[in-house]
């Protein structure tokens, strides 16, 4: 199958990976390579070589001075994203029926989707969030060979009064996630910003009476200045942003992780990541976090309630290391989640032949 693949433009889809969409999108791309589908990527300068697919070049774009000194003019980088994804779409319209048999947008960005209807070709979108304004304005005017995946249940049903999709659970890749001994100290693991909820685990860990390692990009420094650093030192340590080899050898060492998101995450990799290296799970109910976790491989708070997650990290701490591997096996497998996508693409691409 000739697909072209429209990943996010912000970051290299490289290692260490910006986010999870990265992450995603790498591991698929990866995956449908290995299968036999020729992929062309559009991502960020400086994306991953090894994925060994053709990269669509992301045009450059600069305001002109006068733009710039528009009292109204909206920022840059915000410019040069929609410069980028206006080029792609209008270069698909015109020649993308000839190279491809589908498109997979993995980006969060709104004009994949407004710009369907120029295509003459079928525009496969992934839900990644909750619904957002740009993206619903988007749907109602997309077009008609556009189908849309979600993440998970949860974002399924966010998103249905609006538009139809197909639940697609994200998977991880357990070739690559080993179950690991487990240690003394929980973990918690992702983009340091106030949503992702790092300041309540430190405190639920220190309620817990245990210590607790961090790791992740800080996007946010002034949150990592006021409410991070002060209390790192002693039993709470900051590992940095950590490769993918760093990152799963230092999971495999903890005796649980820890997930705190103060919004609806619409899928929360981070924890399929952790159960895969057979660590158990302690986590606010949040969004799709219960369709993972059960109670056999980690605990759910109620959201924000740090007392209740204190409590639950003590006990996922000495859940069975075996029954969080295996439900990674069985419910969060990257190739489960790879046949399913490849099962949606083939069918949207022979609907196209067929029309």
């Amino acid at each position: 199958m000739r697909l072209c693949i429209v990943g996010p433009s912000r970051f290299p889809i490289s290692e260490p990976f910006a986010g999870g969409l990265e992450a995603h999108t790498h591991a698929l791309v990866s995956a449908l390579r290995s299968r036999g589908h020729d992929i062309t990527l559009f991502a960020a300068a400086g994306s991953d070589p090894d994925l060994q697919v053709e990269f669509l070049e992301v045009p450059a774009f600069e305001m002109s001075a006068a733009a710039r000194n528009d009292v109204g003019a909206l920022p840059e980088q915000w410019m040069a994203e929609h410069h980028a994804y206006l080029s792609l779409m209008l270069d698909l319209a015109e020649h993308g029926h000839h190279r491809y048999d589908a498109v997979l947008n993995t980006s969060i960005h709104h004009l994949p989707v407004a710009m369907s209807r120029m295509l003459h070709v079928p525009l496969v979108t992934i839900l990644h969030t909750p619904p957002v304004g740009w993206i619903e304005s988007a749907i109602r005017v997309r077009g008609e060979l556009t189908r849309f995946i979600a993440v998970s249940n949860h974002t399924r049903n966010a998103w249905a009064p609006l538009v139809e999709s197909t639940a697609i659970l994200n998977g991880v890749d357990t070739r690559k996630w080993e179950q690991g001994p487990g240690g003394e100290a929980p973990i918690w693991f992702g983009r340091i910003v106030p949503e992702k909820g790092t300041a309540l685990a430190i405190r639920a860990a220190k309620l817990a009476g245990m210590p607790l390692d961090l790791a992740g990009p800080i996007y946010d420094r002034a949150y990592f200045e006021s409410e991070i650093e002060p209390q790192l030192g002693g039993s709470i340590r900051y590992l940095g942003h950590l490769d993918h080899v760093q990152l799963r050898r230092a999971v495999r060492n903890a005796c649980a992780a820890l997930v705190t998101p103060r919004w609806d995450e619409p899928y929360g990799l981070v924890a399929a990541e952790a159960l895969a290296a057979g660590t158990p799970v302690a986590a606010f109910e949040r969004g799709a976090l219960p369709e993972i976790l059960t109670e056999d491989c980690g605990r759910l708070a109620p959201p924000d309630d740090v007392d209740a997650l204190a409590a639950g990290l003590r006990e996922a701490a000495g859940l069975d290391r075996g029954a969080a591997r295996r439900r990674a096996e069985t419910f969060c497998s990257h190739d489960r989640m790879v046949d399913e996508y490849e099962a949606l693409l083939l069918a949207a691409g022979s609907q196209t032949v067929a029309a």
